[in-house]
């Protein structure tokens, strides 16, 4: 249950970390920005608290370089796309990964996908559909630049899950450190390409939300550690399922957050994917543990 309970936390954290970023840019600071703050933070944070994992970096340094990477594009494309763009069409763009997940996790990790684990994706699949679909904004593919960002954010979040699942000889404090220098290194070029004030303003807009993004860059990494933790202890398959919680967190917050009035789709979508979960936690057999599969360099045996 301790895996499931660190997808729990992430995908909680997850639900309600677009409110301190949509409050921040209305007061002036610009998503890009905000999110290289944050993560600069989180980095900072991270590499005091895990000082000793620095010595993997040299160990894994591919292993660790693509989980930055995939963790950099889903962080900085999803935020900046959320902000941009209708918010419904870009969570239930960005929420496909599960569907994503299911023939990388068989390409990467040779995980089969049982009937039960076939009934949670599709469960929880339909439930994301139920509680997100909205007939007068048509199929749920991209029509504008965000949209695609959107999209494109759910894809490298699976491929993420899947590298950090594979990639079992680093330890979950080095792949989430190594998730959060991604972001950064993602965010700095976004920020010079999306942010339209000077260069020499961005203090300026930075120094009045300090505090907040301190706040949100240890709760980032935090969370980022129990995903890991649980990534690496569970199939991806299964961990995709799980961390689709994050819808439901999402429309609590937005109900109480935002203003925004709950439907009863979204209760019928929420209870789908809770049910999701519980067929995933309690009732899917277990992977075998990826270390079983991989021969001494971690690539995958024949």
């Amino acid at each position: 249950m301790t895996p499931i309970l660190g997808l729990m936390i992430a995908a909680t954290s997850w639900g309600i970390i677009w409110y301190p970023y949509r409050s921040m840019e209305a007061a002036g600071l610009p998503a890009p920005l905000a999110t290289f703050c944050s993560y600069v933070v989180a980095v900072v944070f991270g590499s005091l608290v895990f000082r000793h994992v620095w010595p993997q970096f040299l160990r894994f340094p591919m292993a660790l370089f693509l989980i930055a990477v995939t963790a950099g594009v889903t962080n900085v494309a999803y935020l900046v796309a959320i902000m941009e763009a209708e918010v419904v069409r870009v969570v239930l763009l960005f929420y496909m990964a599960p569907l994503w997940t299911v023939p990388l996790a068989r390409l990467l990790l040779h995980e089969k996908i049982g009937t039960i684990g076939a009934m949670t994706i599709v469960l929880a699949m339909g439930g994301a559909v139920v509680m997100l679909w909205r007939p007068e904004l048509g199929a749920p593919m991209p029509r504008t630049p965000h949209e695609w960002l959107g999209m494109l954010g759910g894809f490298t979040f699976a491929l993420c899950n899947v590298l950090v699942r594979r990639e079992m000889r680093a330890s979950p404090e080095a792949k989430s450190l190594a998730g959060a220098i991604g972001v950064v290194l993602v965010a700095i070029p976004v920020s010079f390409l999306l942010v339209k004030a000077p260069l020499n303003s961005w203090p300026d807009l930075v120094t009045p939300h300090g505090w907040l993004l301190v706040i949100v860059g240890v709760v980032l990494m935090s969370s980022g550690l129990a995903m890991q933790f649980g990534l690496t202890k569970m199939a991806a398959n299964r961990a995709a399922v799980i961390l689709l919680f994050e819808l439901i967190v999402a429309a609590i917050a937005a109900h109480y957050l935002a203003g925004e009035v709950s439907r009863l789709q979204d209760w019928i979508g929420g209870a789908m994917i809770i049910a999701a979960g519980l067929l995933a936690a309690f009732f899917e057999p277990h992977a075998v543990p990826v270390e079983s599969s991989l021969n001494g360099d971690g690539v995958a045996a024949r």
